[in-house]
């Protein structure tokens, strides 16, 4: 007998407001769909409407909300004073209860939905007023992009960041989602027992930030060692590529997959075939519409490797409608963090999904970016080629004498830059280098010193 828990069921609702047009509206709720299967949810029906807004208490009109119920199984009606509906689980079971035989009688009879996810950030009080319509759980899309980093988070750094996000989400919906249970009941233990669990929250949330401080300041102390070498990041929307071309790039066993946040902890690896000086390529947290602030804010680590970057690839969906807009969120995160600084190239990835009238377009339209498919080696070479030649370029010739006494030295000189000739003579080893400014600077520094 199979006793594995059924696929949960869920209903997609979506909100077009006036600056929204059909293709933008139509690839949100997509994406969205995307997400809910990325947590391993079914999509079974999807609700939307055009309003102004999305302030209204309920977030739908009465009508739209009556066939969100009809799908839930909820009453369609908001009661202010109705107690909070029972879960589906205690629904079940008291039906069971009353009804022995129902599943034998009707074994095939539909499921209802047991969670219903909105396009759109919510206030407590409209997931409070969705759920006792609806009978189901409400998420938003916040709640969603969080509730998937918590499940995708493997490192330290990455669990501590996730954890500090989810936990600023949970906190303010507390009191007013009906699935909180006993903590919307009013004054008396209920309160009380509210009133404990934020104050657990708050004290969880001081010691996660004093770990978290730990653990980014060995972080910073990693990536301060490879300030003056050369650096490529890779940002851009989630599920564009930035996997696939990373491991292109340098041969890795990155992650590859084809899920949203399929990775969220940064991979630094190095360039190959490698090169003197070596240049190390960073593969970021990939960027989604309405990010969610905390998230942001919590994964300022791995964002640094995009800040402390010396060139920036904007890895874009070339086959997706939408990439322009998703470029946009991109650079809109970066922006936010001071990156927008930094040196960029775009690179208009999965190329090979793209017809040859759109590639033709695509071209006319961005003739400054990189035009490929990371499956195809002809490709990935082409944009190591630009990567060196942008290193290249900001590199300088120089000759530096390495005295016999500071032989240990030599291995730092050929990691740190590119020797064009090598001769000897009493005071040591003469070595014409090429390399970064910096790099030659600071190899100066080590050779000057007693």
């Amino acid at each position: 007998m199979d006793t594995k828990p059924p696929i949960p069921l869920a209903v997609l609702v979506g909100i077009q407001t006036p600056d929204v047009d059909d293709v933008a509206h139509e690839a949100s709720l997509e994406e969205l769909g995307r997400l809910v299967k990325t947590l391993g949810y079914e999509v079974v029906g999807t609700v939307s409407q055009k309003r102004e807004g999305t302030g209204a208490g309920s977030l739908l009109g009465s009508g739209k909300l009556e066939e969100l119920a009809a799908l839930t199984g909820g009453t369609g009606v908001v009661t202010s004073m109705a107690p909070p509906p029972k879960s589906k689980a205690r629904q079940r079971f008291e039906n069971a209860a009353d009804t022995p035989d129902a599943a034998e009688k009707d074994p095939h009879a539909a499921r209802k939905p047991e969670f219903v996810i909105v396009d759109h950030e919510l206030s407590p009080s409209q997931i409070r007023n969705l759920e006792r319509a609806t009978g189901a759980q409400v998420l938003d899309r916040t709640g969603v992009i969080v509730e998937i980093f918590h499940r995708h988070a493997n490192t330290r750094e990455a669990k501590l960041q996730v954890e500090m996000a989810r936990l600023k989400y949970v906190a303010p919906r507390m009191r007013e989602s009906s699935a909180g249970g006993g903590r919307q009941q009013g004054p008396g233990a209920g309160e009380s027992a509210l009133a404990l669990d934020r104050r657990k929250i708050r004290d969880r949330l001081s010691e996660l930030k004093e770990q978290l401080e730990a653990v980014q300041r060995d972080s910073d102390q990693r990536r301060s060692a490879r300030r003056d070498q050369l650096r490529v990041a890779l940002v851009g929307y989630t599920n564009a590529g930035k996997s696939s071309l990373m491991r292109a790039l340098t041969g890795s066993q990155v992650l590859v997959e084809d899920k949203l946040f399929a990775t969220l902890d940064t991979t630094v690896r190095t360039l190959q075939p490698e090169t003197r000086p070596r240049v190390l390529v960073s593969d970021t947290v990939g960027f989604i519409k309405q990010l969610p602030h905390d998230l942001v804010a919590s994964f300022r680590s791995t964002l640094a490797e995009a800040l402390e970057a010396s060139l920036l690839l904007f890895v874009v969906d070339a086959s997706d409608p939408t990439y322009e807009a998703q470029l946009e969120v991109s650079r809109s995160v970066l922006r936010e963090i001071g990156a927008d600084a930094v040196p960029s190239r775009l690179v208009l990835n999965k190329l090979d999904r793209v017809g040859d009238a759109e590639r033709i377009a695509l071209a006319e339209k961005h003739p400054d970016a990189i035009l490929l498919s990371a499956h195809l080696p002809a490709d990935v070479s082409a944009l190591r080629d630009t990567i060196i030649a942008f290193f290249e370029a900001a590199m300088v010739e120089d000759v530096l004498v390495l005295p016999y006494a500071k032989q240990r030295l030599i291995g730092e000189v050929y990691e740190s830059a590119r020797v064009l000739s090598e001769e000897h003579d009493e005071t040591g080893r003469i070595l014409k280098v090429r390399g970064l400014p910096g790099a030659i600077t600071r190899l100066r520094r080590s050779l000057a010193a007693q």
